[in-house]
């Protein structure tokens, strides 16, 4: 099985959650979850509840932000786990637009993984740093648009 096979298989089990609540605390806490990975696509959800909450009756956007980070993240994540060379991520810049209150579940989608795989075999074939948008979109349960997130990640092969 390839490394990104093994970061999907991962990703999609229980154990990401003790990686979430070691590593990302807070979007543990407010309950930012990955409902499905593959080599595409990422869906994570965040749902509505005391700790995500903000004033308002809504969800606090930081933790919408948060699952639609993730979305794009999981895809970033699987391209680069256990690569030789290592590639390092970081995210440059983050863009949102919010149209509706977020006032139950909402899940983030970035379809944007062929990508994310593109861009990083290209950081690695070139040894010269990459940058990728990507694209999340949040949707309520009733499939209504909630929000829209474009994040800036760049990668670069870590040098030994």
């Amino acid at each position: 099985m390839d490394t990104k096979a093994q970061f999907i298989n991962l990703a999609n089990s229980p154990k990401f959650n003790f990686f979430l609540l070691r590593k990302l605390p807070a979007a543990y806490f407010c309950g930012v979850r990955i409902k499905s990975l593959s080599e595409a696509s990422c869906s994570v959800s965040v749902p509505f509840k005391w700790f995500s909450q903000n004033p308002f009756g809504s969800t606090y956007f930081a933790c919408l932000a948060m699952a639609a980070e993730l979305s794009t993240g999981a895809l970033a994540m699987a391209n680069v786990y256990k690569r030789k060379p290592g590639v390092s991520m970081l995210v440059l810049k983050m863009e949102a637009e919010y149209f509706k209150k977020a006032k139950g579940k909402t899940i983030f989608t970035c379809s944007d993984g062929a990508a994310f795989d593109r861009v990083i075999d290209e950081a690695i074939e070139t040894r010269e740093p990459r940058e990728l948008t990507a694209f999340s979109e949040g949707r309520n349960e009733s499939g209504e648009l909630v929000a829209t997130l474009k994040i800036s990640w760049t990668f670069r092969v870590r040098t030994t």
